[in-house]
């Protein structure tokens, strides 16, 4: 699940940085979102891959 965490995190990234270059990722996807969670989508993206990854990753150890 860790794996799931991480590659959402990385998802998140590519938003990030594909919104400061001018590249809307979830419209390449096919799926348009209001402008206000457009916004802020790669920070929610990555904040719920690291809350997956904090999460299931303390219980493997």
């Amino acid at each position: 699940m860790k794996i799931v965490g991480i590659l959402i995190i990385v998802f998140g990234l590519v938003d990030l940085i594909g919104s400061f270059t001018g590249f809307d990722l979830w419209g390449t996807i096919g799926i348009e979102l209001p402008e206000v969670i457009w916004r802020f989508s790669a920070y929610i993206e990555i904040a719920i891959g690291y809350g997956i990854m904090n999460f299931f990753g303390s219980e493997e150890q």
